[in-house]
């Protein structure tokens, strides 16, 4: 049987503009919670919004865009860390037709203005700055780089110590509440005219792909990508007005911006935001708090929750499911997940910014070992097939090869790079993913690595998820990552970079050897060893094998990669 699978079909595609289909919600839900975020310091309020007041924030942001003179198509940024003025913009960039451009808070000025000259941003909205990023003086900095840059907006503190909003110096520069004043220059009319020229086909995301490789290119995201990909992610995880989705995942990424706020706000569910980033322990709050019925998280989210000194005093009986997405999850945590943290529907994605994000995913009723060894099933709508990556042929289910996906979610290309677009979407309409997968006789997609990790030694090919499954076995070892370093006999050689459990023995590479020989053939035994006290991660939870392996390069005193 070939490795080819095709979604249900019987739901139809949501032919609607974001705008539009929220206030279809907006209509069914006008007082239910919409979106709430925790209170910025202990004992402060929570802010709260009803789907009215949201709605009726949302157009306020929208109208005041407009006043300036915000066109359909044109590129507005957002830089800054989770906070409820992120969602606002979300959907009132939606209603205006601009295209949201997500900017990393982790950016630094280079890789700031490299993103906004590449798409001719022209507005850029800024969190207020802090001990590690200076927002303000860095979007001042890309003000004076970048010609098309005409507006910076600055977001205010929230009251959290620590931070400080930017104040204007020049006419190009206003508070969030300045411009939020500028909505009383355009009426209702004007903004429900704008909303009637949009067609769910237009782009109305840009969002720079974190990658494993290279610098971020821009994907091109539609309407009609985003909520039929959100409303999909909704359905399988059975949500509705009653559900409260916890996000203490990044919005600038897929996995807040989609699996979660467009996954919630087209079913009625409310969205919680626990803080600007990640702490366990105020996600766990925001669970007990606001009764979370639904946790997001990369598995390194929820180890740091389950590994609190005081985990078993909060109160996650209302939880029942939730997200995982980035990385495959160890058997033993997603045991505990399902076990101690009540979330017994939790589902795994599996995705690329390019696809929207989601194209496979677990459902409700799927195995612990389906949860935990695949990425699940093909998401209704879309297509999946593994090929052969020199031939392009579709291969046998159980053979390993390019994981591909077609269908609605797949973006309209890479921001102004044709070529690169070509690259990744072929003539048939496959988005050829750079991932290494089988696909089982039931469907379920495994994914083996990505293509460039693959290690080719003396002529033989390695895939280093085989061997990191049998090095997770080790007593001694907590996690571990095996990549491919030169070398001058056989091309490479294999590297086991490992994180030890606290209190373990000292691992080198003969120890390593010795437990296994007689286990692995003797091509598939790693010839170093890299102790590591962590791993270095994409913003979506991805190990950057690149930089393990630069690192390893410089550190021994290798020849480049060929």
């Amino acid at each position: 049987m070939l490795a080819y699978t095709a979604g249900d079909t019987d739901v139809p595609l949501i032919d609607e503009t974001i705008g539009d289909h929220f206030e279809r919600i907006v209509a069914r839900f006008p007082y239910h919670d919409a979106l709430i975020e925790a209170a910025a310091v202990p004992g402060g309020e929570a802010r709260r919004w009803s789907y009215t007041k949201m709605n009726d924030d949302v157009d306020r942001l929208a109208r005041a865009l407009l006043a300036l003179g915000v066109a359909k198509g044109d590129r507005i940024g957002i830089w800054s860390p989770n906070c409820a003025e992120w969602t606002l913009l979300q959907y009132a960039t939606a209603k205006t037709g601009a295209i949201l451009v997500n900017v990393n808070p982790a950016y630094r000025s280079h890789e700031l203005e490299f993103v906004v000259k590449q798409n001719g941003m022209r507005m850029l909205v800024a969190a207020p700055s802090d001990k590690n990023s200076d927002y303000t003086g860095m979007a001042r900095r890309a003000l004076a780089e970048c010609p098309e840059l005409r507006e910076l907006v600055f977001l205010p503190d929230g009251g959290l110590p620590g931070l400080a909003a930017g104040v204007p110096e020049s006419g190009a520069e206003q508070t969030f509440a300045e411009l939020l004043r500028r909505s009383d220059d355009v009426a209702h009319s004007g903004l429900k005219a704008r909303m009637a020229e949009l067609d769910p086909h237009d782009a109305i995301n840009l969002q720079y792909t974190s990658g494993t490789t290279g610098f971020p290119k821009g994907a091109t995201l539609t309407h009609h990508n985003l909520l039929n990909n959100g409303f999909a992610i909704g359905e399988l995880l059975a949500y509705t007005e009653h559900d409260r989705v916890v996000l203490p995942v990044p919005f600038y990424h897929c996995f807040g911006m989609v699996i979660g706020n467009l996954a919630a706000f087209s079913h009625g569910a409310a969205t919680i935001i626990p803080g600007r980033g990640f702490s366990p322990a105020a996600a766990l709050e925001a669970v007990q708090d606001f009764g979370g019925t639904s946790l997001y998280g990369v598995p390194t989210m929820f180890i740091a929750e389950l590994a609190l000194p005081d985990f078993a005093s909060y109160d996650l009986s209302t939880l029942r499911t939730g997200v995982m997405a980035g990385s495959l999850c160890p058997i033993e945590v997603m045991n505990r997940v399902i076990s101690e943290m009540n979330m017994r529907d939790v589902a795994i994605c599996y995705g690329m910014t390019e696809t929207s994000p989601v194209s496979t995913m677990t459902r409700d009723g799927d195995t612990l070992a389906q949860r935990t060894q695949s990425v699940g099933r093909t998401m209704p709508q879309l297509e999946s097939q593994v090929v052969d990556p020199a031939t392009g042929e579709v291969v046998q289910r159980g053979e390993i090869g390019e994981l591909c996906t077609r269908g609605y979610s797949v973006m309209q290309g890479y921001w102004n790079q044709p070529d690169k677009t070509a690259e990744a979407i072929d003539a048939e309409g496959w988005m050829h993913t750079g991932d290494l997968a089988r696909m089982d006789e039931d469907g379920y997609i495994v994914v083996e690595g990505r293509i460039k990790d693959m290690v080719i030694r003396g002529g033989e090919n390695i895939y280093p998820r085989e061997i990191e499954e049998f090095l997770y076995t080790h007593p001694d070892i907590q996690d571990v990552q095996v990549i491919g370093v030169p070398d001058a006999t056989y091309g490479e050689e294999l590297m086991a970079c490992v994180i030890l459990k606290p209190g373990a023995r000292p691992l080198d590479a003969a120890g390593l050897a010795e437990f296994c020989r007689g286990k692995l053939a003797h091509y598939k035994i790693p010839r170093y060893v890299d102790v590591r006290e962590d791993f270095p991660m994409t913003v979506s939870g991805k190990i950057r094998k690149v930089d393990m392996r630069q690192e390893a390069v410089a550190r021994l005193g290798l020849p480049a990669r060929r």
